[in-house]
């Protein structure tokens, strides 16, 4: 009986040669047995000799596989060998494959596991659950405080039986404590130092317990486009430690909103939530790259967050250990201008291959207000050619296995930052070398680097807000925290226009300029017959009392100009003013052409009733008194 014809295009007849050389030539691919099937890497090596196969090749259903012919089919052994050999050279696969002895010899190799990249664990047990107990300032009554609340947060083990979290994570404490992984008990911990600017605080631990079998985070380098992260803490959600990856996003100078200041950061797409703050960032590595701290919150985006990298923290480690304190990141104290116009370049006197920047404003209070001059035009910083847009090829620190191990690296391949990162790098007290063009004439000047002063300080580095009443007018200084306590969060937004400007723009002429307003008057309750008031003073002379500042209630923040005509510097020279004076009245001069008149006696002694009204123990902060 015929055997029944498979369906599909009927095969052409082989002929022996052929049949034979596809015997010959049949090769088993790495990780699959001779029929096909697949074999597990774990199994020894094992050899076959296709050479010695008698049984004919299986032919599966369709049209049949082309298989590479060699480039002669002549049975003469040692040529086939020759063939056979030279087959396998320029092939690529792992695990690696080799041949042994003669003919179609083939073995399989399991693969060399020590040339296979291992990711590494970063050190989990390093990171700590911070717990800290907050007690605010009341800015708008700065006698008193606001009601305790309690926060947690995350942090991390560095070297020195140190360790880092976020500075507004401890902002304001009154007690913190520390708890690690694992671990049922929270041990008392001491903030050795806060830099309210880059937004890390470094607290230790006095108890020699804590520190048992815990290694400390290594620093890795900065990352670069597309590297992976891991961000470890505690957020909430749960009570355990948490674990979020993503991958360098961008890389570039952020305003960091804790500190009102800029400096160099890292946007990742890894989830930072409320708790996150102060817990390490880790590299495939497992070394750490920086410190999670803030994330952007809109109904346009999702999963950005940004993280503080390891040349800010070494900066801040560093400047902690050389000076025993923060003494904050310097800045180059001028405003200055884009120099893209060619019109603008060459009225400025700069030749074809010069760029630069052009400075607007200079700094009263800093040091290269002595050298520099407005129009100057900034060619270099340190060395380093400064564009016409403001950027630099900049260097960075490399953090290295040691917070100590720090060198010289370009900042990225291929891309510039703002010459700022460039004053970032150095530490208060630094000098620099600052070419400029001045006249079509460049100038080199050495100049001695210094922080910010602000006419309105953007904080107040933990201490109580100063205060000072006379007669029921409450005098303050005005902060950035001031106005966000009188206006909200949108303060820039809702506070007047008069104080934005000064927030923004203004410029501090001397160390010491403060600007002063008027932040609110209290009454004092006027009851004749009263019998607290018929005690402490007379009938007749409780009107007076009351009569004191009616008709100013409608006063609220305005800036005090000056005192019997003369200006006032600060609050304190204010408060000296007042107490010293022997005038008749006192005369206010505030902006908007107010003015609000006293009578001296009467406002002295209207005074002490008035703080026993309102519970205020004093009629002036504690740092006015020295």
């Amino acid at each position: 009986m015929p055997e029944p014809r498979k369906r599909g295009r009927k095969p052409k007849p082989k002929t022996q040669t052929q049949t034979e050389t596809e015997s010959e030539s049949e090769t088993i691919m790495p990780g699959t047995t001779k029929n096909g099937t697949v074999a597990s890497h774990s199994l020894p090596a094992t050899t076959t000799n296709d050479s010695r196969s008698t049984s004919p090749a299986r032919r599966g259903r369709g049209r049949p596989k082309k298989m590479r012919k060699h480039a002669d089919n002549s049975s003469n052994d040692n040529h086939n060998s020759a063939n056979n050999t030279n087959s396998n050279v320029g092939h690529v696969a792992s695990p690696e494959r080799s041949r042994h002895g003669e003919g179609n010899d083939i073995t399989i190799l399991p693969p060399r596991w020590e040339s296979v990249a291992v990711k590494a664990v970063p050190s989990m047990d390093a990171v700590v659950k911070v717990f800290c107990v907050h007690t605010e300032p009341n800015f708008s009554l700065p006698w008193q405080r606001k009601r305790q609340y309690s926060s947690s947060s995350s942090g991390f083990i560095v070297g020195g039986r140190r360790v880092l979290t976020n500075a507004h994570s401890v902002e304001h404490h009154t007690q913190v404590k520390v708890k690690k992984r694992g671990s049922d008990t929270k041990y008392l911990a001491t903030v050795l130092s806060i830099g309210t600017e880059c937004d890390i605080a470094l607290l230790t631990v006095k108890d020699d317990e804590f520190w048992e079998g815990v290694s400390p985070v290594e620093f890795g380098d900065l990352p670069a486009l597309q590297d992976a992260v891991t961000v470890v803490g505690y957020p909430i959600g749960g009570d355990t430690i948490s674990v979020t990856s993503g991958v360098v996003s961008r890389m570039e100078i952020l305003s960091y909103v804790h500190g009102s200041t800029e400096l160099l950061g890292l946007q990742i797409d890894a989830a930072i939530n409320s708790g996150n703050s102060g817990g390490p960032a880790f590299n495939d590595k497992g070394k750490c790259v920086g410190i999670a701290f803030q994330s952007l919150k809109n109904d346009d985006v999702e999963n950005i967050g940004y993280v503080i990298p390891t040349p800010v923290i070494i900066h801040f480690i560093q400047d902690y250990e050389k000076n025993g304190a923060y003494t904050g990141f310097p800045i180059l104290g001028v405003e200055w201008q884009k120099m893209e116009n060619p019109d603008l370049r060459i009225s400025m006197g700069m030749r074809p291959g010069q760029k630069g920047v052009r400075i607007r404003r200079i700094e009263p209070t800093a040091p290269e207000s002595h050298v520099l001059k407005p129009s100057d035009i900034i060619l270099s910083f340190d060395g380093i050619d400064i564009a016409n847009d403001g950027t630099a090829k900049a260097l960075c620190l490399s953090g290295g296995d040691h917070i100590h191990a720090t060198a010289v690296v370009p900042f990225r391949h291929g891309e510039r930052i703002g010459f700022s990162y460039l004053v970032s790098q150095k530490y208060t007290g630094d000098s620099a070398v600052v070419k400029v063009l001045r006249n079509s004439e460049v100038h080199e000047f050495n100049i001695k680097l210094s922080t910010h002063k602000r006419l309105i300080p953007a904080h107040i580095n933990g201490r109580p807000p100063s205060y000072y009443i006379i007669a029921g007018f409450v005098f303050t200084a005005v902060t950035a925290p001031y106005l966000r306590s009188e206006y909200g969060k949108d303060y820039e937004f809702d506070a007047p226009v008069k104080l934005l400007d000064k927030l923004l723009h203004a410029m501090a002429q001397s160390v010491d300029e403060q600007i002063v307003v008027v932040s609110q008057v209290l009454s004092l309750f006027h009851f004749l017959n009263s019998a607290f008031l018929v005690f402490r003073i007379t009938a007749s002379f409780s009107v007076l009392v009351a009569d004191i500042n009616i008709g100013y209630e409608e006063i609220v923040n305005t800036q005090v100009l000056a005192l019997n005509g003369k200006p006032v510097r600060n609050l304190k020279s204010l408060a000296d003013m007042v107490e010293s004076s022997e005038d008749e009245f006192l005369k206010f001069d505030l902006e908007y052409q107010q003015i609000v008149v006293l009578k001296s006696k009467t406002a002295k002694e209207a005074t002490s009733d008035i703080l026993a009204t309102h519970c205020i123990p004093s009629a002036m902060s504690g740092d006015l008194k020295t």
